[in-house]
């Protein structure tokens, strides 16, 4: 079976896009599995990825994986160049740069963007932090916009004036610093949620377990090799870890939490 590569939920531009494909056919060389990168452009639902049976590597968001529901088993987890060398990442609750919201609170009474039920960074996290905020006060925002999908689209929606305060997802800020500075400079963070597992990638059920055993050996390996270390430099990791089942049960308890509370979207 020919597998495929995927990195849609971090390719932020179209040389960061490239990036991801030298990256997968530097792991591909190294691990001696072909993969062949495909496009899967939003809004192609990220759902209909996860469920191919010819996975290789392909990102997927910490929460489905946790909760489950699609055959896939985990490979390795990215580690972001700007952490403390753990897979982790949070959520960035951003506004445009001009805002005259200083604070968290100051959103309230606001137009809050989220991007997909299904996403950690985009609506999961969203809720975890503004759930203590929500049980104090009650409704939060005037409008709850979404599904906005992606996180190009929250930044798209807030430099419309479409939105004043949205999540990013803090490895996509990361890159975007990189691909897009003049884009990044028209945002400022106001809060940032907890650290959490970062979006891991994942091969299909059905790929025999010498396969995975090799392409997460390259993975864990590619920081030490030179073209490996250059690649993983310009997409801002430090390298790839294993992956830590336990750590991602979080998500799901914090997301039960709030559906428990009856806080079911963020507003």
């Amino acid at each position: 079976m020919r597998l495929i590569a995927n990195a849609r939920m971090y390719a932020v531009d179209a040389a960061t896009a490239a990036n991801w494909t030298a990256l997968f056919a530097r792991i591909a060389e190294m691990a001696g599995v072909p993969l062949a990168v495909i496009p899967h452009a939003a809004p192609a639902p990220l759902e209909d990825l996860w469920r191919r049976d010819d996975l290789g590597l392909a990102f997927i968001c910490g929460y489905p994986f946790a909760r489950g529901g699609f055959p896939v088993q985990p490979v390795a987890a990215p580690v972001p160049a700007s952490g403390d060398g753990r897979p982790l990442y949070a959520t960035h609750l951003v506004v445009r740069a001009e805002s005259d919201i200083a604070t968290l609170s100051d959103s309230f009474g606001g137009r809050l963007g989220w991007t997909v039920a299904h996403s950690q960074s985009g609506f999961n996290a969203l809720r975890t932090h503004l759930l203590p905020h929500w049980q104090a006060r009650g409704p939060l925002y005037a409008k709850s916009i979404g599904p906005l999908l992606t996180p190009r689209r929250v930044i798209d929606a807030l430099l419309a004036d479409e939105i004043d305060i949205g999540p990013l997802d803090s490895y996509f800020y990361d890159l975007l610093l990189v691909a897009e500075p003049h884009t990044a400079a028209r945002l400022r963070i106001v809060e940032t949620t907890a650290l959490r597992p970062m979006p891991l990638l994942v091969a299909s059920n059905g790929v025999g377990e010498a396969v995975i055993a090799r392409l997460r050996a390259a993975l864990l390996a590619a920081h030490g090799d030179e073209e490996g270390r250059a690649i993983l430099a310009r997409l801002r990791l430090s390298g790839f870890a294993a992956v830590e089942l336990e750590a991602y049960r979080v998500l799901v308890e914090e997301a039960d939490a709030a559906d428990s509370a009856g806080y079911l979207q963020p507003g």
